[in-house]
């Protein structure tokens, strides 16, 4: 009777991976040999994991990867692809988003960028961090609706407060003004204040000129780059290796 009383308790306080825990402690004959603490250790942990694997499901949701099943683990260390372990290893503490840094992943198309970005991103999203993962492309068109719909500035403020922004797929076409404008304010608002990754087919040295206007062109560069970690990824295709894989 109390250890049924216990179970609906712990259910009506929704402490349901607590419950499933006690559960199992009543039927497993190893757990009598443990103390009162180590048993409510255990409980305790279980009930834990579950808000915290709850919680990560929640921040991936939000944060709408592209790749929602990379990970630093996941990525492949290849000698035609070299990547540098220790950056990684330093990116994998989540210290650059706490003290509001960038990275900038640059490489030919099908080399893992996006890939890379949705790694870090995951981690963060591991770590506490807010998430935010966007297409350039894609966030243009949702920002000229913005623009149109009158909740720009709604826009503006919920990217301005993320934690870490992903702008994946940045310079695969010319900006248009207001497209450029509107970079500006997000970076803007971001500079020094918020982490963001930004990946990109175009060389950091083409940035200038891919943006257009000079004086915009400066001051985006400067807060991009400005304590900037550059990942550039070389070798081949993965694309093109998975097809030839498969055939």
């Amino acid at each position: 009777m109390l250890t049924s009383a216990t179970q609906e308790k712990l259910t009506a306080l929704r402490l349901h991976a607590m419950a499933t825990a006690w559960q199992d402690q009543q039927r497993l004959a190893d757990h009598a040999a443990l103390t009162f603490d180590e048993r409510f250790g255990l409980l305790v942990d279980a009930q834990w994991l579950a808000r915290e694997n709850g919680r990560l499901q929640r921040t991936l949701r939000e944060a709408r990867l592209r790749f929602q099943q990379a990970t630093l683990e996941a990525i492949e260390h290849r000698p035609q692809r070299p990547l540098d372990k220790a950056l990684l290893r330093q990116l994998a503490t989540g210290r650059w988003i706490a003290e509001h840094h960038n990275v900038i992943i640059t490489g030919a198309t099908g080399t893992g960028k996006t890939f890379v970005a949705c790694a870090l991103a995951h981690q963060a999203c591991r770590t506490g961090s807010h998430v935010l993962y966007r297409r350039v492309p894609r966030l243009a068109d949702e920002l000229t609706l913005a623009h149109a719909d009158g909740t720009y500035p709604r826009l503006l403020a919920r990217l301005a407060r993320t934690d870490l922004l992903v702008l994946d797929d940045w310079g695969l076409a010319p900006l248009r003004d207001q497209d450029r404008r509107d970079l500006l304010e997000i970076i803007e608002d971001r500079y020094a204040a918020r982490a963001t990754i930004l990946t990109s087919q175009l060389p950091v040295e083409h940035w200038h000129d891919q943006i257009g206007d000079a004086t915009i062109a400066d001051a985006i560069c400067d807060r991009l780059l400005h304590n900037a970690h550059r990942i550039v990824l070389e070798g081949p295709s993965w694309r093109k290796e998975g097809a030839r894989s498969d055939a």
